[in-house]
């Protein structure tokens, strides 16, 4: 376990409980990976959980763990300027993932159970590149995401007034039937 400073907070963006690791084969020129190229899917080089910490002093990180010791199996520094996650091409359950250690680069992939739990990663992801990218440009922000608690403009009011009458046209449907 880390020790941190008073300062240091950490937040967990997301856990996925059930993640898949896969060793996978060079990636052709000019083409994405592809999940179907790795070899026997249902065999993976590891399984475990993924959280994605973010600590105020360090940024964002992937960190591949046992899922009962908690040991480290591998770990990822999330920048958004390059981001060291990237969907294949042909499922959006596996990503590949850049690994770094002591300047030593290698690529895994990763797969999920469930779309559901991909969906969840994905959006964490977005969520702390949106953040980031607020970061760096504060006055952009403001201009370009409004906040979801202030209505946009005067409230319409589609309610039938008195008298007020329309109808509905289904193809295929009789037309003897009128909407009041």
């Amino acid at each position: 376990m880390e020790e941190f400073g008073d300062d240091e907070i950490e937040s967990i963006l997301y856990i996925g409980r059930e993640v898949s690791v896969f060793k996978i084969p060079p990636l052709k020129a000019n083409e994405g990976h592809r999940a179907q190229e790795w070899g026997d899917l249902a065999q993976p080089l590891w399984k475990g959980r993924i959280r994605i910490i973010e600590r105020s002093s360090t940024g964002v990180a992937l960190q591949f763990e046992d899922a009962t010791t908690g040991d480290l199996f591998a770990k990822a520094d999330y920048d958004p300027a390059k981001p060291c996650v990237e969907a294949v091409l042909d499922s959006s359950r596996y990503f590949v993932i850049r690994v770094e250690d002591n300047g030593k680069r290698a690529y895994i992939g990763m797969g999920f159970l469930e779309r559901t739990d991909s969906f969840d990663f994905n959006v964490a992801l977005q969520d702390y590149t949106k953040r980031w990218k607020a970061r760096q440009n504060p006055q952009n922000a403001e201009e370009d995401t409004p906040s979801p608690h202030i209505p946009a403009g005067p409230k319409k009011d589609y309610s039938l007034k008195e008298g007020q009458t329309f109808s509905i046209n289904i193809p295929g449907r009789n037309k003897s039937h009128n909407t009041q």
